[in-house]
C-alpha cells in the first residue's frame, strides 16, 4: 500500500455469526485497503485469507482482550459478541460475563492505549420498555426502560461508549438495530428468533413453531439494510451526532404484525411453505418480545444518511433466491 492510501485494521468481534461475516466481506468490499481480524469464542470462517485474519479469543478474559488488541493499531472496532435475549434471560451470570464485563475491558483497553479509535456498538430495541400507548413512537429521546436483562446489558453498555466519547477517550456509535430477519443458520438463543425461523425452515421444507400472536408487531429489518447501515456509521464524522445528544441512533427498519410475515412466506413459498408452521404459544417469549416497541422515528438515522429498508416481501423473496443459490 502507498502511502496515500495505508492499510485500515478494522476489529470484529462476535465475527463467527450471520452479521459478522456478511459485515466482513461488505468491509472488505467498501475498500481495497481494508484488513480485517475476525474475533469470536471459534476461529470465525475466513473468506479473504489474503486480507483476514481470525482469531480465537474469550474476551470474558481481560488478559486475551490485551492481546488481541494489542495485535494492531486499529482503524475502527466493532462489538459484535453477546449473548442473545433469551439466552441472557435464562442465565444471568452468563449474561452479565459477556455482554458486560467483556465490553468494559475493551473500552477500557482502548481508550488507555488507542484513545480516539471509533468504536460501533451494535445494541438493540430491548434497551426500551413497552410504548405509551398515548405515544407509541420511539426516538433517541425516550427513556429505556428495558423489561430484559439482555436489554439492561445492552444499556449498560451503551451508557459507557456514551460516557467515554463524551470524555474524547473513544469516538463512539451505537447502533440499535431492529429485529433483522431472514437470518440464515441454525435458531438462535434471541427470544425473537422465531421471525427468522417461521420463514427459514418452511422455505428449506421444515416445520417451525409460532409461539407468540399474529398479531403481535416487531420492528423489523433485512440484514442486507443493517449490513449496510453498520458499514456506513463508522464514516460519520463525530460532530454530525451533536453535542449533548449521546452516541446512540435507532436504525432504520419497518413495523409489521407476525400475521404479515406469514403473508409474505405465502406469498412466496405458497401454502405448502405456510402449513409448515405450527401455533404453539410461549407465554415467556411473547412476553420478552411484547416488551419490544415496534414504531420508531427514524430522523436521526436518515440524516446520517442511514438506508431505509426494503420491503417485508423483498426480504423474504431474497432469502428464498439465496435458499436456490
Amino acid at each position: 500500500m502507498t502511502s496515500q492510501n495505508p492499510e485500515q485494521y478494522i476489529l470484529i468481534t462476535g465475527a463467527g455469526g450471520f452479521i459478522g461475516q456478511e459485515l466482513a466481506t461488505s468491509l472488505l468490499a467498501s475498500a481495497p485497503n481494508i484488513r480485517l481480524v475476525l474475533a469470536d469464542v471459534f476461529t470465525p470462517p475466513n473468506p479473504d485469507a489474503s486480507r483476514i485474519t481470525s482469531v480465537t479469543a474469550d474476551l470474558t478474559k481481560s488478559s486475551a482482550v490485551d492481546t488481541l488488541l494489542g495485535s494492531q493499531k486499529w482503524r475502527a472496532c466493532y462489538l459484535l459478541h453477546g449473548i442473545m435475549s433469551g439466552g441472557a434471560e435464562a442465565n444471568l451470570e452468563l449474561g452479565l460475563a459477556v455482554n458486560v464485563d467483556s465490553h468494559r475491558f475493551v473500552l477500557d483497553y482502548l481508550r488507555r492505549n488507542q484513545p480516539g479509535v471509533v468504536v460501533v456498538f451494535p445494541s438493540s430495541l430491548a434497551i426500551y420498555g413497552p410504548p405509551d400507548a398515548s405515544n407509541p413512537v420511539i426516538s433517541e429521546k425516550t427513556i429505556p426502560i428495558p423489561q430484559s436483562s439482555y436489554g439492561a446489558e445492552k444499556l449498560i453498555v451503551e451508557t459507557l461508549v456514551n460516557d467515554y466519547s463524551r470524555r474524547g477517550l473513544i469516538d463512539g456509535r451505537v447502533c440499535r438495530l431492529p429485529t433483522v430477519i431472514v437470518r440464515p443458520g441454525a435458531p438462535s438463543a434471541a427470544a425473537s428468533s422465531f421471525a427468522s425461523g417461521i420463514i427459514r425452515e418452511p422455505l428449506k421444507g421444515e416445520p417451525s413453531v409460532l409461539p407468540v400472536s399474529k398479531d403481535l408487531e416487531m420492528w423489523v429489518c433485512s440484514p442486507q439494510t443493517v449490513v449496510r447501515n453498520l458499514v456506513a456509521i463508522k464514516d460519520v464524522p463525530a460532530e454530525q451526532f451533536g453535542i449533548g445528544r449521546g452516541r446512540a441512533v435507532n436504525l432504520p427498519g419497518q413495523t409489521v404484525n407476525v400475521g404479515q410475515i406469514l403473508d409474505a412466506l405465502k406469498e412466496v413459498g405458497g401454502q405448502k411453505a405456510l402449513d409448515l408452521v405450527e401455533e404453539v404459544r410461549d407465554v415467556k417469549v411473547e412476553a420478552i418480545v411484547a416488551s419490544w416497541p415496534a414504531r420508531f422515528d427514524i430522523s436521526l438515522a436518515k440524516s446520517l444518511g442511514m438506508s431505509p429498508d426494503i420491503s417485508l416481501k423483498e426480504e423474504v423473496r431474497s432469502f428464498a433466491e439465496s435458499l436456490k443459490r
